[in-house]
């Protein structure tokens, strides 16, 4: 996730506790749905699609985060 803007989402992750938090729930929703993808944990097919939402919603703002980054230092 952001390999392009690797050096920034390190320096976001421990200059900015938002950001941090974002990066951390977002991965342990990507564990989540992926055990429930490989039948690992049980998940209702609405549940899951729940998960990916919220997932997607989370890497959206990190986003959102990394450009408005890229804005203040141009």
């Amino acid at each position: 996730m952001f390999e392009y803007d690797q050096k920034i989402v390190n320096y976001l992750l421990n200059e900015n506790n938002d950001f941090k938090r974002l990066f951390e729930k977002h991965n342990v929703l990507k564990s989540t749905v992926k055990d429930a993808n490989e039948n690992n944990i049980k998940v209702n097919r609405f549940s899951l699609e729940g998960l990916k939402k919220e997932k997607l919603f989370l890497k959206d703002k990190m986003s959102i985060m990394i450009e408005n980054y890229k804005q203040n230092i141009a």
